[in-house]
């Protein structure tokens, strides 16, 4: 894709403000943001000038709504590529957050719109710690690139690279189908094998991922055998 790049030095959002902008493939950027946040009511800390927060939009027409979460494996797929370039140990924690061992280094909010069956818009916010050293909210376990690597990378050296991702996963799906992506969303999942714990509305309890539907339920098995299949928010991952 040619991408059209905002770049602001603040801003309430990007994602607030892309929704204004009526063109698609286009990428907005801010140095801080006053009400970033990530799913539900969760704030995102971000030192000013240090992380990579952006938003970019696209028209998937072509993606029928109840597949829409196969747009949000292509996210993740994006910038975990980008990630792996600097460090092993990273993967896609369900829905879209991206860890590094048992450390979240990104998350994505994502809003859409739709037409009939299909797609109209959607729109990928994503924060990505990068370059801050230290974190000081009370979130459980945040971590940066530089933590990791202990070097500081360009944002927009990163942000290319995430989006030179995106392009290929992108065309992946629309030209190759969907095989391919979901294979390697799976491959690439947090806690992929073994069993793990888990809390839902019942408690607390033990079980392996299975898979991760196209409309982005996730189904475990439990140590009986049984199988429980869950919705965003339904589920609690015990760290």
């Amino acid at each position: 894709m040619i991408w059209k790049k905002i770049a602001l030095e603040e801003v309430d959002s990007t994602n607030i403000y892309i929704n204004k902008v009526e063109e698609t493939n286009v990428v907005v950027t801010a140095d801080y943001q006053t009400a970033g946040r990530g799913q539900g009511t969760n704030t995102w800390e971000s030192e000013k000038g240090k992380n990579l927060l952006f938003s970019l939009k696209i028209s998937p027409k072509e993606i029928l709504v109840k597949r829409q979460f196969l747009l949000s494996m292509v996210g993740a797929l994006a910038i975990k590529g980008a990630l792996d370039k600097y460090t092993d140990g990273i993967t896609l924690k369900w829905p879209n957050d991206i860890y590094w061992n048992d450390k979240k280094i990104s998350g994505t909010l994502i809003q859409t719109t739709i037409s009939g069956k299909n797609m109209q818009d959607c729109i990928f916010g994503v924060g990505l710690n990068l370059n801050q050293r230290e974190f000081t909210s009370d979130a459980p376990n945040p971590v940066s690139l530089y933590q990791i690597i202990g070097r500081e990378i360009p944002r927009h050296t990163m942000l290319d690279e995430i989006l030179f991702q995106f392009d290929h996963y992108y065309d992946q799906l629309i030209h190759d189908g969907e095989t391919g992506i979901i294979k390697a969303y799976h491959e690439a999942l947090y806690r992929k094998d073994g069993f793990h714990e888990y809390e839902d509305a019942k408690g607390k309890f033990e079980a392996e991922i299975v898979e991760v539907k196209r409309n982005g339920h996730i189904v475990l098995r439990d140590k009986e055998g049984i199988l429980r299949q869950y919705e965003l928010k339904e589920l609690k991952w015990v760290l």
